[in-house]
């Protein structure tokens, strides 16, 4: 019985942890933009969330590019 709850303990970690890398390389390869106002305040655009916001990753993406 202790060796079935260990086991049960034991594989639900290692998903867990498989769960969660997943999550982060997703977001990770998730590009944006923030764009920063004299206000103080700040706008994140994703690249999936308009058309805009894609043209503006894209122009990003290749200015890094360059730079390096």
């Amino acid at each position: 019985m202790a060796r079935g709850r260990f086991l049960f303990g034991f594989m639900m970690s290692v998903a867990s942890a498989l769960g969660l890398t997943y999550l982060l390389r997703r977001v990770r390869r998730q590009s944006r933009v923030e764009l920063y106002f004299e206000d103080g305040s700040m706008l994140a655009l994703g690249d999936k969330t308009s058309e805009l916001s894609a043209r503006l990753t894209a122009m990003a993406d290749g200015l890094i590019k360059r730079a390096q």
